[in-house]
């Protein structure tokens, strides 16, 4: 079994609402190490690079509810988000979390290392890491290799289209009680404005009379979406 060296914590708080690749909204997350690997020492050196790799378990699959030594049924094909969630490909053409191993991996953006006590925490923003996910490895990103300025992407070569995210009357009260009460800080619902601007519903869902609800941090929201606009109509402090 591969160990765990640390756990993930960000506001993403359940799969729906995550950006399907890293770096696309910019929120601070912070890797909590385990031991032995809060060691100081293992770090030394790692501010000379501005991104790092985080190679990490999808934990929260049915599929992948196993050890990682544990061979589970294969499926050779699956129906990636970005092809409408009807298409089917297959998997190792895709980044998608149902693979033989569920390992992912992920580019960041680094901050800092803080020590606290015996505890370390590792910052960085770009993540697309579930809350409590575990970390398997880090390793720095070399950019005279890891970035191909040729390279091609295949489905995936452009950047995804974001939406205008307007709120309504209702929601707009409900955000400055919250910010009022100093629960929460204003670069929460900047840092949400970048999720919703992606359209986290799946891709084969149109239905613009439909409201949806997602969890965010400490928040439950729920919003509508067309063509052109998420419109939050909704949010409140999560219990």
């Amino acid at each position: 079994m591969m160990p765990i060296i640390g756990y993930m914590h960000s506001p993403y708080r359940e799969k729906f609402g995550i950006p399907r690749q890293p770096n696309l909204v910019q929120i601070e997350s912070y890797i909590e190490m385990t031991e032995p690997y809060n060691d100081i020492l293992a770090f030394e050196g790692i501010d000379g690079f501005s991104h790092l790799w985080l190679l990490w378990q999808f934990h929260e699959n049915k599929q992948n509810d196993r050890d990682l030594t544990q061979t589970a049924k294969f499926r050779a094909q699956v129906r990636p988000p970005r092809l409408g969630g009807n298409q089917k490909i297959g998997v190792f053409a895709t980044r998608s979390m149902y693979r033989p191993s569920p390992i992912g991996l992920s580019v960041v953006r680094f901050l800092r290392v803080e020590k606290r006590g015996k505890t370390i925490r590792l910052y960085v923003t770009g993540s697309d890491l579930l809350h409590g996910t575990p970390i398997l490895d880090i390793k720095p990103y070399i950019h005279y290799s890891d970035a191909i300025e040729t390279s091609i992407s295949g489905y995936a070569q452009d950047e995804p289209s974001r939406k205008d995210v307007i709120w309504t009357q209702t929601a707009q009260l409900q955000q400055q009680h919250l910010l009022n009460q100093t629960i929460l800080h204003k670069k929460i619902f900047d840092e949400l404005e970048q999720v919703l601007s992606l359209d986290p519903r799946p891709a084969y869902q149109e239905d613009t009379e439909r409201v949806y609800g997602m969890c965010f941090a400490h928040l439950n929201i729920c919003f509508t979406v067309d063509e052109n606009n998420v419109t939050v109509v909704s949010v409140e402090q999560s219990t």
